[in-house]
């Protein structure tokens, strides 16, 4: 595990040095999309409701009364609190958007425009303001008022769909999927719209992000085979469909093994090791076309070998063989692992209470520009008064906004 320093560093190789972003999102998918930016130099201020802060201050396992989660969410970012219900809190949201390069929000439609921060506003405060909107459903359509949250996004998508064994319900993924995935799309539409700005002449504009759409465009060749053959993916367990074989095989042991022979030349170096050199040598599984018509079967050939053995024999058989095989990790199994601990894929920080604390390491790896962990997610309205302060508010201003709940 590296060690990750817990004060700010120097931001000069970090390639969105001088993005400054006003984040006014909630859980997980706004806050992701910032969390990104910030863990690769942008100056991320996040609006929090004055005395409770983002709920997902409180959810899951928690350090104390903060969340662990937290911590790592809100990574290098700025928490201000602002009550966004009085003028002088909206005033102050918009001050610190005329000078700001991105605002994120994942409300749901039509909520920054009864707050007065919608974008006719903003836009002309800042008409460089690039605005990202993660919602349900996006800013238009029949459904864009209805709340949606991942799940939903999920479902609608066609994740949820597929997803589990042929004769059961539909199951969700361990993680909120379609909120991370939505977040990604957001930050890399943030970057094209800066990009955008940089090369024609400065305008800004508006990146609308729903989360059902989010999904959808992960779901590979589902639209042009349905249109084409009327075909309805449907679930599949473990099986790769129409890609034979990739599947997970329990070991002697009760591991779980997963193997990927769907190349060619992986098959016939997988059937070898398995002791069936007349697979290998099958002209009629050359390709996939034909090991697919044949799936039940080569399944069954893998299912009994690795059925035979222990987990570890099955591991090291296979790796020898070059064929593409793991087991599936725990998070416990991450912690021990050598490719994680060679990556340095866990890094600790250190708490305000001098907890020590292990949590991921920042990605994508950028060779001459890396990101880095600068802070663990700060305390409700830590940078309130610094913030304030920036825009010219003096000691007494600051003392007067807080005893009457603006801050």
């Amino acid at each position: 595990m590296s060690d990750s320093v817990n004060s700010e560093p120097a931001t000069k190789d970090k390639p969105l040095q001088g993005v400054r972003v006003i984040e006014f999102g909630t859980l997980i998918a706004g806050p992701f999309c910032t969390r990104i930016l910030a863990e690769f130099g942008a100056e991320v201020i996040k609006i929090e409701t004055p005395g409770t802060g983002d709920p997902l201050r409180k959810w899951r396992k928690l350090h104390g009364d903060t969340s662990l989660w937290w911590y790592v969410q809100a990574r290098n970012k700025q928490s201000v609190t602002l009550n966004l219900k009085s003028p002088e809190g909206v005033d102050i949201a918009r001050r610190l958007v005329a000078d700001a390069d991105i605002v994120v929000e994942n409300f749901r439609p039509g909520v920054m425009e009864k707050l007065g921060l919608g974008w006719e506003v903003l836009r002309a405060d800042n008409p460089g303001l690039v605005m990202v909107r993660l919602s349900g459903f996006g800013q238009t359509g029949p459904y864009r008022d209805q709340p949606g949250f991942g799940a939903i996004g999920e479902s609608m998508g066609g994740l949820r769909y597929i997803t589990g064994d042929p004769d059961l319900p539909p199951v969700k993924t361990g993680i909120s999927i379609g909120d991370s995935i939505a977040a990604l799309w957001a930050a890399l539409g943030a970057m094209m719209a800066l990009r955008h700005r940089e090369v024609a002449g400065g305008s800004g504009q508006v990146v609308d992000v729903a989360l059902y759409e989010a999904v959808f465009a992960m779901m590979e060749s589902m639209v042009p085979e349905f249109d084409h053959y009327g075909f309805i993916r449907e679930r599949t367990g473990n099986v790769m469909p129409g890609i034979t074989p990739s599947n997970t095989h329990t070991a002697r042991d009760g591991k779980h093994i997963i193997i990927g022979g769907n190349g060619d030349a992986i098959f016939k170096r997988l059937m070898v090791a398995v002791g069936r050199t007349d697979l290998a040598d099958d002209p009629s599984l050359a390709d996939n076309a034909g090991r697919d018509a044949r799936a039940a079967e080569i399944y069954g050939v893998i299912d009994d070998w690795v059925g035979r053995h222990d987990g570890q024999f099955v591991l090291d058989t296979l790796k020898a063989a070059d064929v593409p095989v793991s087991n599936i990790y725990s998070v416990a199994d991450m912690f021990a692992d050598p490719q994680y601990l060679a990556r340095q894929m866990i890094e600790r920080v250190t708490l305000p209470d001098g907890t020590s604390l292990a949590i991921p390491a920042v990605i994508p790896r950028l060779t001459a520009t890396p990101g880095a962990t600068a802070w663990v997610g700060p305390a409700l309205g830590e940078h309130t008064d610094s913030t304030l302060t920036r825009l010219g508010f003096d000691e007494g201003a600051i003392r007067r906004l807080r005893e009457v709940g603006v801050v």
